[in-house]
């Protein structure tokens, strides 16, 4: 009889932790492509908008310069354009980085949170519940005292 549900609470502990595995990583995933959406969305607009002075307007330079970087270089845009807007466009693409970086701190910790402090929490309390049924269930040993034996 107790071989035949022996760890039955670590197989349904298993079950709960893989099934609450699920909506984590459903959460994990949205987050990931509504941040790095927003991300993306925010460093391609930083690289493809331009600053100009009044010289480099006169001259024509915006009409050359439009798109990402390599792009308004293929399309002839002048060298001091390109080396004017290089420094912000670096700045864009290292905050890229640092958002990245950060969002997958931020996910690391929220599965720690929501999913590695659950499941160990569960299976602690199962391993003290069941120390606790087993100590209920076999009755101490009887003490001999030495008046006894005589």
């Amino acid at each position: 009889m107790v071989t035949k549900h022996k760890n039955r609470w670590l197989r349904r502990w298993l079950i709960v932790i893989i099934f609450w595995a699920v909506p984590v990583a459903i959460v994990a995933v949205s987050e990931i492509r509504e941040e790095m959406a927003y991300n993306a969305v925010d460093l391609d607009r930083a690289l493809t908008s331009w600053t100009f002075t009044d010289a480099q307007r006169a001259a024509g330079a915006p009409a050359h310069c439009h798109g990402k970087p390599d792009e308004a270089q293929a399309a002839g845009c002048p060298a001091d354009v390109l080396a004017a807007n290089a420094p912000r466009q670096q700045d864009a693409r290292n905050e890229y980085s640092v958002r990245r970086t950060t969002l997958m701190a931020y996910l690391w910790h929220a599965f720690v949170g929501y999913w590695i402090v659950p499941a160990v929490t569960l299976f602690l309390i199962g391993v003290l519940i069941g120390m606790v049924r087993r100590a209920l269930r076999r009755p101490p040993p009887p003490v001999k005292s030495p008046a006894n034996h005589g």
